[in-house]
């Protein structure tokens, strides 16, 4: 047995919560801690040297969504991202009133910082969604009003893939009151997909790095010229004392040669994973009562695959594919300890509506550019193969 699991390949199918660090990436960021390691704040010419290399940075990443260098705002990653995006708006335009929007779909990230501003005294809308995870537009219409001051709306969500219509969302928040703010939270489609802020009527959006390659630990966060915000870490005034701290200089240089990378040939990768994306659902479609859970083609996001299997626990499934060294996820990476723990089903696939046991049943599967079909055919013939059989011991 031990040998057996020692020639066993690792099928890693789990890119929606992390992903390696490119050859690419690992080359820039040693070089930054080997060489170019100076403090961008300091008088010399290390620390010229290495604010170059965060002004190169910023000019990457804005070159990708075609805005201004001076739009791009570096953090730790997503989550403060968000923070920052929703703390700082909220309390920076608080005089213009105090209604937030959001959906019931938003990652950990975005909930849980509005329920602390709902602590603060802001009233937040939590706008429902279809069968498909799709949100309600309706709402949102009726949620945006005079007093609204931030509209918040993922673009893909991270545990279905389903694409969120934010260019209609921006022009509804915007017609309906032209002050309000409206934040994307991006983490999973940027550097899968064309963004473009200023088209879309994104006035602040989040993207992380160890989503597109990049080490973990480093994100940023778009911010539409004249738009204002409140910073939420206080220092030594970098960043036009929007987001004070030392400035993470391998992490900045590793997310920018990340983000260029995921742009190049990006038609080509996109097709790469929808065509992975085609291929599981078609080859675990002779398990018996799976079940894709939202929207499957273009529609969706080309990296992420919700299937559940009713009749095993998306947890035991999980563990039984990890035995086979198949990595796979059973919801968002950031809570599902907290879920499998304390809550069952994601808030996701329960605001989907979905059937209890199809919920619990449910496991993500999500891929990179450099995910291979051999890997794909590797979990669909281990899927059909141990689906039946916990099944069977399931129902004794």
């Amino acid at each position: 047995m031990e040998l057996e699991m020692e020639n066993k390949t690792e099928v890693y199918l789990d890119h929606a919560a992390t992903t390696w660090c490119s050859g690419r990436v690992q080359n820039v960021v040693k070089k930054m801690m080997d060489t170019d390691f100076g403090n961008p704040s300091s008088m010399h010419s290390k620390g010229f040297e290495a604010e170059r290399h965060i002004r190169r940075a910023a000019e990457t990443i804005a070159k990708t969504l075609k805005v201004s260098d001076k739009e791009i705002l570096f953090t730790s990653g997503g989550t403060e991202s968000n923070n920052l995006a929703l703390i700082g708006a909220a309390t920076a335009n608080r005089r213009l009133g105090s209604r937030l929007v959001t959906t019931q779909v938003e990652h950990a990230s975005v909930l849980r910082t509005m329920e602390y501003l709902q602590e603060q005294g802001f009233e937040v809308v939590y706008l429902p969604v279809d069968r498909d995870g799709i949100v309600d537009l309706d709402a949102l219409r009726e949620a945006v009003d005079a007093k609204t001051i931030l509209v918040s709306v993922m673009h893909v969500n991270n545990e279905v893939g389903a694409i969120q219509p934010v260019a209609h969302a921006a022009d509804i928040v915007h017609e309906k009151n032209p002050q309000a703010l409206f934040h994307v939270d991006a983490v999973q489609s940027y550097g899968k997909m064309l963004l473009r802020p200023k088209k879309l009527g994104i006035d602040l959006l989040s993207a992380s790095g160890h989503k597109i390659h990049a080490p973990k630990g480093v994100g940023f966060l778009y911010k539409k010229e004249k738009v204002k915000i409140n910073p939420i870490i206080f220092g030594g005034g970098q960043q036009a004392g929007l987001r004070s701290g030392t400035y993470n200089v391998p992490g900045i240089a590793g997310i920018a040669e990340a983000a260029a990378q995921a742009y190049e040939c990006l038609d080509e990768k996109v097709r790469h994973m929808y065509s992975l994306k085609e291929r599981l659902i078609e080859k675990t479609s002779c398990i018996e009562g799976v079940a894709a859970n939202g929207k499957c083609g273009a529609e969706s996001a080309p990296h992420i695959v919700s299937l559940s299997f009713p009749g095993v626990r998306s947890e035991v499934l999980l563990h039984a594919l990890e035995e086979y060294q198949i990595y796979v996820s059973a919801g968002s990476a950031c809570s599902s300890h907290q879920s499998a723990a304390h809550q069952g089903a994601s808030h996701t696939l329960k605001a989907m509506q979905l059937e209890r046991e199809r919920a619990e049943s449910a496991l993500r599967f999500s891929f990179c550019s450099d995910t291979t079909a051999e890997e794909v055919d590797a979990a669909a013939d281990r899927l059909q193969e141990l689906v039946p059989r916990l099944r069977r011991y399931t129902r004794r």
